[in-house]
């Protein structure tokens, strides 16, 4: 058997809505809006929020939150230790973080999958020039 910390963290599942009413950017707290569209439950979504606040946080100040530091985190978080991971899978699934180097820190994989997902429907589906725009 796989522990959680160790399994495949090859992609995430993230809610993808058309209304115009629900874009993110129209959203009072945009940051719990996204997590939302990754997590289930409300609780969760907003521990994922948190820690994503304290990578950014901490890889400004350049002192990036250490994997080591996990007992920390789930104490921070009051969280048990599978569900600290599985929230930490997906989140590095997503590709909002990455983990170089025993350090999370943000990652642009997550930009640069939307925006490659959006070139290509533009392109190959819709038949228009990207460029035109």
């Amino acid at each position: 058997m796989v522990s959680v910390k160790d399994a495949p963290r090859t992609s995430t599942t993230i809610v993808i809505r058309s209304d115009a009413n629900a874009r993110i950017t129209r959203s009072r707290d945009p940051y719990f809006s996204l997590m939302r569209r990754l997590f289930q439950e409300d609780a969760t979504a907003m521990r994922g929020q948190k820690f994503l606040m304290m990578v950014e946080e901490r890889q400004k100040s350049g002192n990036p939150v250490k994997t080591s530091e996990w007992q920390d985190i789930i104490n921070d978080l009051d969280v048990g230790r599978a569900s600290f991971y599985s929230m930490r899978n997906k989140l590095l699934g997503a590709g909002l973080i990455s983990n170089r180097n025993n350090e999370y820190r943000l990652s642009g994989q997550f930009s640069r999958d939307l925006m490659d997902l959006a070139r290509w429907w533009q392109t190959a589906i819709m038949g228009e020039n990207p460029d035109d725009a």
